[in-house]
């Protein structure tokens, strides 16, 4: 039974190189760090959306309804913190 697909990418020759190198460095496969880099961007994609939901339900919260208010906010807290 196979587990993994095989895909094929196109990479300009410089990403290329480097991903070669750091392949080499860190004794691994293209295949792995690829594969590794994908989690992660996943993985950092998730969390930012998390981060985003929890800021903008506190922004909700206190009753934040555009930029303005986030700035007028802000330099309240600053000049509070002084």
């Amino acid at each position: 039974m196979q587990t993994e697909n095989t895909v094929s990418i196109t990479l300009p020759p410089d990403l290329l190189v480097k991903a070669q190198e750091l392949a080499e460095q860190e004794r691994r496969t293209i295949s792995d760090l690829m594969s590794e880099a994908l989690r992660k961007y996943i993985q950092r994609d998730a969390e930012w959306d998390a981060l985003l939901e929890r800021t903008r339900a506190k922004g909700r919260e206190l009753g934040i309804t555009d930029e303005g208010r986030v700035e007028l906010l802000s330099d309240q807290y600053r000049r509070e913190k002084q």
